[in-house]
């Protein structure tokens, strides 16, 4: 879970820099820094596509993850689901360090790019998605410090135990996983990944976290492919 422990410290960092000597950074700013990151997001994610060792496996799994998100509505509940912890949490709350830590929280941790990366590192030790979201979530750690204080940094914590659960999850079962479907694993979280950078220069609206049901259909669908003549 190293990528966790690094993307917790960039929160914590940026979060104390931010409270301490951020005075907020300007909209322009901020904008193309998002568009600039969105690029590399894209980038990283075509480049994780190459990974396949079948591309039809992939696709199957791809078609058939959003099927099932889209008719679940993943990306709605999930969204559902943090705006009512925020109302829970934030109820009555006056305490400025609460509303800071819901808020921060809720922005780090929910996302199909932790999911992704913290996966990516419990399998395969890379840390690379983990990297890339440990940059963005340092900038808005900074923005948010500056805005609304200390308690950003409490965030941290939620990020250490949800990816890095995660992450000791995926290392678990690592050793029964061949390279062969890792490779398709992570060729189908690269389009999740490209996906990612597109919504984050506005480009597109992409439900990502209704595709995470195809990383679970990409084994029945390499097993099914084996028995077609031309596998």
């Amino acid at each position: 879970m190293t990528g966790t422990i690094i993307n917790a410290l960039a929160i914590f960092v940026m979060g104390v820099v931010g409270t301490f000597l951020g005075r907020g950074i300007p909209e322009k700013m901020n904008h193309s820094l998002m568009v600039g990151l969105g690029i590399l997001v894209t980038a990283v994610g075509i480049q994780y596509t190459f990974e396949a060792n079948n591309i039809a496996v992939v696709a199957l799994s791809l078609g058939g993850g959003i099927i099932l998100g889209e008719i679940a509505d993943l990306d709605g509940k999930v969204n559902r689901f943090g705006l009512w912890i925020q109302k829970r949490l934030t109820k009555n709350q006056e305490s400025s360090l609460g509303n800071a830590f819901v808020t921060a929280s809720l922005l780090f941790c929910v996302g199909a790019m932790g999911i992704l990366g913290a996966i990516e590192d419990g399998l395969t030790g890379n840390v690379q998605i983990l990297l890339l979201k440990s940059i963005l979530d340092g900038i808005f750690s900074f923005i948010l410090g500056a805005s609304m204080g200390i308690g950003v940094i409490l965030s941290a914590i939620p990020i250490l135990v949800y990816q890095g659960a995660i992450s000791l999850a995926a290392s678990n079962v690592q050793a029964i996983l061949s390279d062969v479907l890792m490779g398709n694993i992570t060729a189908l979280g690269g389009v999740m990944i490209a996906g990612i950078g597109l919504n984050m220069m506005k480009i597109t609206q992409i439900r990502v976290s209704n595709m995470l049901p195809g990383l679970l259909l990409i084994a029945p669908f390499m097993y099914i492919y084996s028995f077609l003549p031309a596998a």
